[in-house]
């Protein structure tokens, strides 16, 4: 009787098991074009390669739904396809012009909905621009900077006890940022780590992604000997609740990135660049910095403000830029994909407007990057949704200082840890000034 109730007992835990790994099987549904490069001439047709598993084993049987198409434009083709044996194929014909042709799939098992995707490059070397250089793009910067030149910075650095140690000093940092109006000016805020010891010490400056968020200082770059500092973009402090960052990013920040487009010196990304600019000032008034070797790095809006911040200060040395956001509004102009926040994407926006274009080239990043003297990391992936690898491949060819593109094709909007790693060595080569 006892062993009955123990083998019964055993029967159900053993079933809830099986249950219970049915519900968490591992899924994937994968999407490879027939090239390893994933890189192909005008014209050339590709074959999308379709795989589905689950726990590592083929799907006997499933549909598979499709689109086929240029990034963020209309599709090519869209459909559905039966895929047997865990496998089956999708050809398509390619594209008349360099750029990138995407490929989505969705899967239904067992309820749940899988997607995976994968996009082909189309000649990338050869995308150039839409968006033009505006005749004044130079002196109205300049004319900018040179404002500012009479603003007092103003720094403030309050020690924050519980990041720093042993081997590091971390602050919570701010400094005027704009001329400022009848309101006044206005500060940036942000995480300052700096090494113990006399130095003198490289630095990098990290501006941020989108968004509204706070921030830590990383004290990952000060324990190796280098000054760090990560700024805010927003004017308010980057130590504050998250509750807080929430509802301004949901209330009075959400979509900032629109505001004010219809004037060059009320857009919100004057403040920003011009703040970002600033940081420079900032770093160079620390007494520990070594007075020279200056880095910027930064993802996505922060790979855009790396680029514009290097542009704008001649200080800066070396720029890491990974998967670039702002980078030529214009594109969907000419019927292709822009950068994000895809300014332009629909005709039907109230973004459409003809003064919001023109104030649309005063912030674009491949105007920004055509203007680069120093040497240049930029990485993305062509699988990119957020920021399309088109817009990136513009302001990557109008760079015309020492560069390098380290490209992972099927990586997304993010860093794989094999890129990060790689980025980290580049940085750490050029802050030892190899």
């Amino acid at each position: 009787m006892m062993n009955a109730r123990i083998l019964t007992r055993f029967s159900i835990w053993f079933a809830v098991i099986l249950i219970a790994s049915s519900a968490f099987a591992d899924v994937q549904l994968q999407v490879t074009p027939d090239h390893e490069d994933w890189v192909y001439d005008i014209a050339e047709p590709v074959t999308f390669k379709i795989s589905l598993t689950s726990d590592g084993q083929p799907v006997k049987s499933a549909k598979i739904s499709y689109q086929i198409g240029p990034e963020q434009m209309p599709l090519f083709q869209e459909g559905s396809l039966d895929i047997e044996n865990g496998s089956s194929e999708l050809n398509s014909y390619g594209l008349d012009r360099p750029g990138f042709l995407r490929c989505t799939v969705y899967a239904e098992l067992d309820g749940k909905r899988y997607r995976g995707l994968a996009t082909a490059a189309y000649q990338p070397d050869r995308i150039q621009p839409a968006s033009p250089m505006p005749d004044d793009f130079d002196s109205y910067w300049k004319g900018e900077l040179e404002k500012l030149e009479k603003v007092p910075l103003e720094p403030v650095l309050t020690p924050l006890p519980e990041y720093s140690n042993d081997k590091v000093d971390a602050y919570h940092v701010s400094y005027v940022a704009d001329e400022g109006g009848w309101r006044g000016s206005s500060r940036f805020y942000g995480m300052l780590a700096v090494p113990k010891g006399d130095g003198p010490f490289p630095a990098l400056l990290q501006v941020p992604g989108a968004g509204v968020r706070a921030y830590r200082p990383q004290t990952y770059w000060a324990e190796r000997g280098v000054i760090h500092l990560t700024v805010g973009i927003h004017g308010i402090p980057v130590n504050l609740p998250d509750e807080l960052y929430n509802s301004l990013g949901n209330g009075a920040l959400k979509n900032y990135f629109f505001a004010n487009l219809d004037d060059r010196d009320q857009y919100y990304y004057h403040r920003v660049f011009l703040g970002c600019a600033r940081a420079v000032d900032f770093i160079f008034q620390l007494d520990k910095f070594d007075g020279k070797t200056l880095g910027i790095h930064g993802g996505s809006q922060g790979g855009a403000l790396s680029i514009t911040t290097a542009a704008l200060e001649p200080r800066i040395r070396f720029v890491a830029s990974t998967y670039p956001a702002m980078c030529d509004h214009y594109g969907y102009l000419e019927g292709r994909a822009g950068g994000w926040p895809h300014l332009f994407k629909s005709r039907d926006s109230f973004n459409f407007k003809e003064d919001k274009f023109k104030t649309a080239l005063y912030y674009d990043v491949v105007n920004f990057a055509r203007r680069l003297t120093v040497p240049v990391l930029m990485g993305f992936g062509y699988n990119d949704e957020t920021c399309p690898p088109t817009s990136m491949y513009a302001a990557y060819n109008s760079i015309p200082s020492d560069k390098e593109l380290q490209i992972v094709q099927r990586m997304g909007h993010g860093m794989t840890d094999e890129h990060a790693r790689y980025a980290d060595q580049w940085l750490v080569k050029h802050l030892k000034g190899e």
